[in-house]
């Protein structure tokens, strides 16, 4: 099966919660299985990036995010698991839309972990 950004993208815009639930590398997983790739699943979101190079993504960090880009953070203190959310053209989204980047809370855009995002061509 070829990878479908726009049905991944679709899945989790309908999937969305309206506030996170800390399981956003299981929603970004689930979408990108909905648009025909299958991860390697980790107990961790900042532990997808081998996961993300061996389907096939591709690191875009600093590049403008397209639809369908995923972005993986590490994590900071209180945050062990890191984040992981992708674009869906216009805003972030995990578990939950993110209205202010892809730093998922204001812990995290104040300390401004490392992170890279992954495009599928």
């Amino acid at each position: 099966m070829r990878w479908d950004k726009i049905d991944a993208v679709r899945y989790l815009q309908r999937h969305a919660e309206a506030r996170s639930h800390g399981r956003c590398a299981r929603y970004v997983r689930e979408a990108i299985e909905r648009g025909g790739i299958t991860l390697q699943r980790t107990e961790s979101a900042h532990n997808y990036g081998p996961s993300l190079r061996a389907a096939g993504f591709r690191d875009v960090t600093g590049s403008f995010p397209q639809i369908g880009d995923v972005v993986v953070i590490q994590p900071l203190s209180g945050h062990p698991d890191g984040h992981m959310a992708m674009y869906d053209g216009q805003i972030w989204i995990s578990d939950f839309r993110q209205y202010n980047g892809f730093y998922p809370g204001q812990s995290y855009r104040t300390a401004k972990p490392d992170y890279t995002m992954y495009r599928h061509d």
